[in-house]
């Protein structure tokens, strides 16, 4: 589905992504996790055309998409979900949804989908979306993309400000897209969390992959559990 080779990528002169190179296959949930400022946030902007790609290649079901615009990308069948959810605060939660859709014919048939998948939003469809919570804002961003029918999504740190029993409610919906015939790129700082659904990883350290493998292996590596998991049994959450 997605194939990056030796990406380099930043802002101005200053290099955040340096040579990194991974992919994600049809209907997998990779799961690309890191410290703060390790690089996470820019790879995922550059992937979806909102950063330039400096050096590198970047494919998108064997079609070459660096230099694409961020539109172009989603008519691809690529969407993200930013950190920080960005809903239209002002715009209730159905026309959140709408505009999620703009581009779809069938989307208010993919609407009505997407509130039976989360009862909180259809209990609050004409509430203003700067007014949810942020685990429900979080679930529009994630329901808004999804209406726009995406083949790959882009999660950028979805767990951020969430209280430990969202997180878990959330990350149970993101594993259950895999029925949906989606692949998912999940990048996460919730090592715990993103490598419970994963089926593959990669721990990015100042902007170069360090680590790769399969999901549960990563998470009894020394290294990852001493730098993202704690010393305690796996699985635990603080």
């Amino acid at each position: 589905m997605l194939k990056v080779r030796n990406l380099y990528a930043g802002y101005g002169h200053l290099e955040v992504v340096r040579g990194v190179s991974f992919h994600v296959a049809l209907g997998e949930i990779v799961a690309l996790v890191g410290a703060n400022g390790a690089g996470k946030t820019t790879l995922l902007r550059t992937l979806a055309g909102l950063q330039p790609v400096w050096s590198g290649e970047v494919s998108l079901q064997g079609r070459d998409i660096r230099g694409m615009p961020a539109w172009r990308g989603i008519l691809q069948g690529m969407t993200l979900v930013p950190e920080g959810r960005l809903v239209f605060a002002d715009m209730s939660v159905m026309d959140n949804l709408m505009v999620g859709g703009y581009r779809n014919p069938d989307r208010r048939t993919d609407i009505a989908e997407m509130l039976a998948l989360f009862p909180r939003l259809d209990e609050r469809r004409q509430q203003q979306a700067g007014t949810l919570s942020g685990g429900e804002q979080q679930m529009l961003a994630i329901a808004r993309a999804l209406v726009g029918r995406p083949r790959l999504l882009l999660l950028d740190e979805p767990s951020m400000g969430l209280a430990p029993r969202i997180v878990s409610e959330l990350f149970r919906l993101i594993h259950d897209l895999r029925r949906k015939d989606l692949t998912v790129l999940l990048v996460e700082q919730n090592a715990v969390a993103a490598l419970q659904i994963a089926d593959r990883a990669y721990v990015l350290e100042t902007g170069a992959i360090t680590l790769e493998g399969d999901a549960n292996e990563l998470r009894d590596h020394p290294e990852v559990r001493r730098a993202y998991l704690g010393q305690g049994t796996i699985g635990e959450e603080s």
